[in-house]
């Protein structure tokens, strides 16, 4: 019995060093280095390195556009607030203006600039206390300029916005796209070599879903990114609405005290 014992664990010893042979792992290594993310990259096909490209950019391109819009609203929303203080704090209309300047960089505030200096035109050419027919063609110039002015206030920051809703729609197709691509050089792959082995698929149909993947990584920011501003935006724009109304409320009661 010892001798069968002994016989065993040097067969065992004789065997073992067999199974870490430089040639079985090498193998492993190498599909291990192919499916890397720089692997996957450098190996795909260049119809899908362009694709995977056109994602990276459109990715990075959409981050620099949502921390540039998220620090810009919480910007204009502080400004706004310190603009309203001064606006609601008793002081004369005119003093505020003057200290203001007439190109102020606040949206809330190019609103009330552009109404005073329409409002200082009329009132130095007299309209102001003229007919009640001046009196009401001043009121609807001054709601015009103040609507003009949210329109184009309201155009410049929602520029770049559409570029938002084009990668979070077009980004997953892009990818999706890629991926085809590379499913389709896979099955070449596997006609060509006439072997459907792990080692000749795995690389192709990972490549094609590292497109897909990338198709969303620019996409799903996106989306949420889009869905978040325009909603701060729309606010931000019944904000003005708000001030337009409200300051127009204050010219018009001036109007009619004949002021």
């Amino acid at each position: 019995m010892q001798q069968l014992a002994q016989a065993v664990v040097d067969t065992t010893q004789s065997a073992a060093p067999g199974l870490s042979t430089p040639g079985l792992a090498a193998p492993v290594v190498a599909m291990s280095s192919e499916l890397s993310i720089w692997g996957l990259v450098m190996q795909a096909d260049p119809v899908v390195k362009v694709v995977m490209l056109l994602l990276v950019l459109a990715s990075v391109w959409s981050w620099a556009i949502i921390f540039e819009k998220l620090f810009k609203m919480r910007r204009l929303r502080r400004r706004a607030g310190e603009f309203e203080d001064a606006f609601w704090s008793g002081g004369s209309l005119e003093d505020l203006y003057d200290r203001m300047g007439g190109h102020p960089a606040d949206p809330l505030a190019s609103i009330f600039s552009s109404a005073m200096r329409e409002w200082r035109r009329s009132a130095a050419k007299g309209f102001t206390q003229r007919s009640d027919e001046l009196r009401a063609s001043l009121r609807e110039r001054l709601e015009q300029i103040m609507t003009l002015t949210i329109n184009r206030e309201m155009e410049a920051l929602e520029k770049r916005m559409t570029f938002l809703a084009s990668v979070g729609s077009t980004a997953p197709f892009v990818g999706l796209f890629g991926t085809v691509w590379g499913i389709m050089n896979s099955f070449q792959a596997i006609a060509a070599s006439k072997n459907t082995s792990l080692a000749v698929v795995a690389p192709g149909i990972a490549e094609a879903l590292f497109a897909t993947a990338l198709g969303l990584v620019a996409a799903i920011p996106a989306v949420v990114a889009y869905n978040k501003l325009s909603s701060d935006l729309g606010r931000y724009a019944g904000r003005l609405d708000g001030f337009a109304t409200e300051f127009g409320s204050i010219l018009s009661r001036q109007l009619d005290e004949g002021r």
